[in-house]
């Protein structure tokens, strides 16, 4: 485990040099292991030599197959892989994982129909790897245990391990120490898992310090801006006006003056500009004087959208959900609910840009970057350079958030770099280095929807038919150039062309609805969009639970015991709902004038979440106060982790709530930087609770479950403050600035 053994290198050679997507692609993975004498790391036996690094300094380090985004996945992958090797949390660490999806696939998208792939995205890391790195630990264990009873000539039975030291009779050692010797043991080819009530790690109220913690907060930490290689050049691009615009002439002659820029080269994506400096870069950008072709572009307002819209609401469209009779459900309805939600297009903006370095050389390339997507990426670049897959090499670097972003379906921004290094015949190292206005006013958006909903209750409070219809751009019909990436998406999440992703959270609902209708529709538009923290869940929960509470105000009944009724059939549900009623004081009054409590519940990743928030409405002014989260998503590794993905939910949601939105003006994004796109402060954050629900479950997803309830938990309770529900996002509210 210091080192891999000569077989198992050549293992891991063998399998790069095929290429991960081929060799995954043409071996059933339950023949898999019969085509080689070395163990396949998620097959058994489970080969510990694969996922950690256990040196003679005593350290133990997790080789992460998942991207670290901020997330914590990284301390919460190492928590499972020590509980079972006995590891002292001292001891460990973590490194990235090299781009090889045979080895380091996302186990729950092969579940789900996908060919093995590296990525990390869906709230799917810790759920897919719960077994697989409880497994490898136990393997590692085992090996230790063998190795030290060959060393002390003892029987196995007598050998103990805790807090990362084996011990027999007087004999001791560290995992350090009997490293080498174990990494010699095969691994078993069956592992015990710890009883429940063994765990001192996994599901641990005293937090576990993150592993990435010290190094973020003394700087010492690697992102994928702090990549220097000699003589590296930076890259920007001058891209086209207008989404779908073309750029047709370029005159470049003030650019190459600009001391520092040392060359300008045309990309299918604009035109790059090199130099020895990100502001000389872009200083020669600037200088760029250039023509474009506007015939193809988006030249529409964000009015003129939805408008077109609009117009598509009534006619066919593509089925979701056809269940009993809506129609003649709603019209028996003593009462009826007949609205329209506007949701707008939004940007990512994490804090730190996109940015790639590339460095071609006679053997291949390498890419260091804070990629999320690994295997879309390596295909990606390979398909650009012309190489094969092991001849690209993909160093994982942290990354300064993402919500999507880092993880393109297009392998977009790596291809944009891979052109630039491959323009200038790879003569030197490049960074790519995408500004935050350039990926604000010209990236990738959360899809913008127009919902008209018509639901109704009956005399006696119960809901009677629900219709909906909504608008938007299918993420998944057309990700890629590339015909493999775009069939392993569109073989999964789209079904005669109506995009999964598009109706998630309203598709999959825990409400028991018997008469319930929905309608997709597919919006045309050169604007491109990718999934955005939640995806789908971030617009659907919003117009459903908006709707659930207007029906319950409707009937006369009180919201929580309106959603109770239709969650009677999910006892997990009823429990969230009832923890968020409980430990809110929900019903209880609120002092103060333009004071409001609002609830919502979804269900997505499969993770029941509750919340509900307190807010004050002064005019134009909204304080929101308080937020109570209750949260089932199984077994919790990590409390404190889910805890704070909660609390992250609240203050990545809250500006797009209540001001964010990104809208265009003549086909053009009206919206740059922080200033006029501008993240959540500090300010406004309110005091933020979250119960976890005790489950034995398997664990589920929890990064972006928090976000779907905060829209509607706020917009209920301005509703029930002011008497006025609020259909369209943003709110379009200020926050109050501090005292003092």
């Amino acid at each position: 485990m210091s080192s891999l053994s000569p077989s198992r290198r050549t293992f891991l050679r063998h399998t790069a040099s095929v290429g991960a997507f081929t060799l995954a692609a043409s071996i059933p993975l339950g023949t898999a292991r019969a085509q080689t004498s070395e163990p396949i790391p998620w097959l058994p036996p489970y080969d510990p030599n694969v996922f950690l690094q256990i040196r003679s300094d005593n350290t133990v380090t997790l080789i992460s197959k998942h991207s670290e985004l901020g997330q914590g996945i990284t301390t919460g992958l190492a928590t499972l892989v020590a509980e079972e090797l006995d590891a002292d949390w001292s001891q460990m660490r973590f490194d990235f994982a090299p781009a090889n999806a045979l080895l380091y696939l996302n186990l729950e998208y092969v579940i789900l129909g996908i060919v093995p792939l590296q990525v990390t995205g869906g709230s799917t890391s810790t759920s897919e790897a719960w077994k697989q790195m409880r497994q490898m630990g136990a393997a590692a264990r085992a090996m230790f245990v063998t190795a030290a009873a060959r060393s002390w000539n003892v029987s196995e039975s007598t050998i103990k391990i805790e807090n990362g030291v084996v011990r027999s009779g007087t004999n001791k050692a560290t995992l350090g120490d009997l490293a080498a010797a174990a990494m010699a043991v095969r691994p078993p080819w069956s592992v015990k898992l710890k009883a429940r009530a063994d765990w001192r790690l996994i599901g641990a109220n005293t937090p576990l310090p993150r592993l990435d913690s010290v190094m973020k907060t003394t700087g010492a930490a690697k992102f994928g801006f702090d990549v220097r290689r000699s003589g590296m050049l930076t890259v920007v691009v001058r891209r086209p006006d207008a989404f779908g615009a073309k750029i047709v002439s370029v005159d470049d002659s003030a650019t190459r003056k600009i001391p520092g820029v040392v060359d300008v080269q045309k990309l299918p994506s604009g035109v790059a500009v090199y130099a020895t400096n990100t502001w000389a870069a872009m200083q020669g950008r600037n200088a760029l004087k250039v023509a474009c072709d506007f015939s193809q572009a988006e030249t529409r307002s964000s009015k003129d959208m939805f408008d077109e819209y609009r117009s598509l609401l009534g006619q066919p469209g593509l089925t979701a959900v056809r269940r009993g009779d809506a129609a003649g459900a709603l019209r028996r309805a003593a009462k009826k609910v007949d609205a329209e939600f506007q949701i707008p297009f939004l940007a990512h903006a994490p804090m730190e840009p996109l940015n790639c370095t590339v460095e071609l050389s006679a053997g291949g390339a390498e890419i260091l970057s804070g990629c999320q997507a690994q295997t879309v990426d390596h295909m990606a670049a390979a398909d650009t350079l012309g190489l094969r897959l092991d001849q690209v090499k993909i160093n994982t670097m942290l990354a300064g958030g993402s919500f999507g972003r880092r993880a393109s379906p297009s392998g977009s921004w790596v291809i944009e770099a891979c052109q630039a290094a491959r323009a200038i015949g790879g003569r030197a190292p490049i960074q790519l280095v995408w500004s935050r206005e350039d990926d604000i006013k010209g990236g990738f958006y959360r899809p913008m929807a127009l919902h008209r909903v018509q639901a109704g209750v009956t005399s006696d409070g119960r809901l009677s038919g629900w219709s909906h219809e909504l608008v938007s751009k299918s993420i998944f019909t057309d990700v890629s150039s590339i015909p493999a990436i775009n069939w392993i998406f569109n073989a999964v999440y789209v079904d005669s062309g109506l995009d999964s992703s598009s109706v998630e959270g309203i598709k999959g609902t825990l409400y028991a609805i018997d008469d319930f209708q929905v309608i997709q529709h597919n919006a045309k538009t050169a604007v491109p969009v990718q999934w955005w923290r939640s995806v789908g869940n971030s617009h659907t929960a919003f117009v459903v639970e908006t709707v659930v509470d207007e029906l319950a105000t409707l009937a006369g009944v009180d919201p929580v015991k309106f959603r109770l009724d239709l969650l009677a059939q999910d006892s997990r549900a009823l429990a969230v709902v009832k923890l968020a009623q409980q430990q809110s004081g929900w019903g209880t009054p609120l002092a103060g004038a333009g004071r409001g409590r609002g609830f919502a519940f979804h269900y997505s990743f499969n993770t029941r979440v509750a919340m509900v928030a307190e807010v004050t409405v002064s005019g134009n002014t909204i304080k929101v106060d308080r937020m109570v989260a209750a949260v089932d998503l199984g077994t919790a590794v990590n409390p404190d982790l889910v805890r704070s993905q909660i609390e992250g939910a609240v203050g990545f949601s809250l500006s797009s709530v209540l001001r964010n939105q990104i809208t265009l003006r003549q086909g053009n994004v009206e919206q740059g930087n922080f200033d006029d796109y501008e993240p959540t402060r500090m300010r406004e954050m309110p005091e933020v609770k979250v119960y976890i629900v005790s489950r034995t479950e398997d664990p589920s997803g929890i990064g972006e479950p928090g976000v779907p309830v905060v829209a509607p938990a706020i917009g209920n309770a301005i509703a029930a403050a002011t008497g006025k529900r609020l259909r369209t996002l943003p709110f379009g509210y200020t926050t109050p600035l501090p005292k003092g």
